[in-house]
């Protein structure tokens, strides 16, 4: 086990309890920097670990673009001083108002958020219609089928209806492309390219039409140095997973070189049922449960393991090493989906040079802080 991840004494941590290895998180931000080429080619996603003081070790290291997926997270970002905030989610209902009322508490933030269809373009119009406005970027389809709108004509249509929409400033195109996970580079650079050639003719199509196109946000993790590869005008990189890194990237994308494990989950042996079973205080409560359930970690301290069973606070694993381990003995896990996972805790145990040194809210694990 690699000795980084050991705590002189675990006896503080209650489990299964998340842990944050600061050192290594500053590491990954540096790295994230060092492939993008630049901190002001970033606009990282809070989503991943939805703390204060990553989003401030960030702005430290010159990061000053972010985006987020809920209200919750934007006020995060602007409680801290972000200067320029991204929600890049559709909003409606009373979501709306809601971020009305968040940009105009936070007067020094440049908010922006996405459309993809003229009834949410109108229902953000209405509740921005008497204010100082918003930016909006056009949230493009790139295949997943998710949100967005494809590009081409119904995309021109939508983005000259938010030029005309009263509150409502159109600001480039979004594309999250979350669904090409090709483990080959080649593989994914191929489906990077062809969907960027779509992206830049929708543009040059904007722009003739003299609507500003200033920022092409792009991609997420896995594709991230494909982008961050690329010298686009306006363009931004947004990946998230990697500030903390997980087992499920770390094992498919080789390409993601220079990351490392910085939050891993503590969890304790509860009961030796069988000679080769060992049972640990991790259930789907602690980890993410979008994995399959026999993938939903890596044990870094049981050889041999395979996970075999896994209910809501239970986590059973055959080894033939199980007669070493006793209950009470500490095992080090590293999640498969880091980001549902850092939702499933209140807080995180703040590591440094073996000690936990403290402990750090994961602030905006709710949907609702203030606004």
């Amino acid at each position: 086990m690699d000795l980084r991840y050991l705590l002189d004494d675990p006896s503080s941590v209650l489990s299964p309890g998340l842990l944050f290895y600061e050192d290594l998180i500053r590491q990954n931000i540096a790295r994230t920097i060092e492939i993008a080429g630049g901190p002001e080619r970033l606009r990282p996603h809070v989503k991943t670990h939805k703390t204060r003081e990553i989003v401030r070790m960030q702005l430290a290291a010159g990061i000053t673009k972010h985006k987020c997926a809920t209200i919750a997270e934007a006020e995060l970002l602007a409680d801290c001083g972000v200067p320029d905030v991204l929600l890049a989610y559709p909003l409606v209902g009373p979501n709306c108002a809601r971020l009305a009322r968040l940009v105009a508490a936070y007067p020094r933030c440049r908010f922006s958020t996405l459309v993809d269809h003229p009834a949410s373009a109108r229902a953000l119009s209405a509740a921005f219609a008497h204010g100082p406005g918003i930016d909006v970027v056009l949230d493009i389809d790139p295949g997943q089928h998710r949100t967005g709108v494809a590009p081409g004509p119904e995309a021109i249509a939508l983005y000259e209806l938010v030029a005309k929409l009263p509150g409502l400033r159109p600001d480039g195109l979004h594309i999250y492309d979350g669904h090409h996970h090709q483990e080959s580079r080649a593989d994914r650079e191929s489906a990077v390219s062809r969907l960027v050639d779509q992206v830049l003719t929708l543009r040059d199509t904007l722009v003739a039409r003299q609507l500003p196109v200033p920022r092409l946000v792009l991609g997420g993790t896995p594709t991230f140095p494909i982008y961050a590869a690329m010298n686009l005008p306006g363009q931004e990189c947004a990946p998230g997973t990697c500030i903390l890194h997980d087992y499920g990237y770390g094992s498919r994308f080789p390409d993601l070189t220079g990351y490392v494990w910085a939050a891993l989950l503590l969890t304790r042996v509860v009961s030796r049922p069988t000679s080769e079973r060992v049972t640990l205080d991790l259930g789907y409560k602690a980890v993410a449960s979008d994995p399959p359930a026999d993938r939903r970690c890596w044990l870094l301290n049981i050889p041999e393991a395979r996970i075999v069973l896994q209910n809501e606070e239970h986590l059973v694993v055959e080894t033939p090493a199980a007669p070493r381990f006793t209950p009470g003995d500490v095992v080090y896990a590293v999640p498969t989906h880091i980001c549902p996972t850092v939702a499933l805790h209140r807080q995180a145990n703040v590591v440094r040079g073996g000690q936990v040194v403290g402990t750090w809210e994961i602030a905006a694990r709710d949907r609702m802080l203030h606004y």
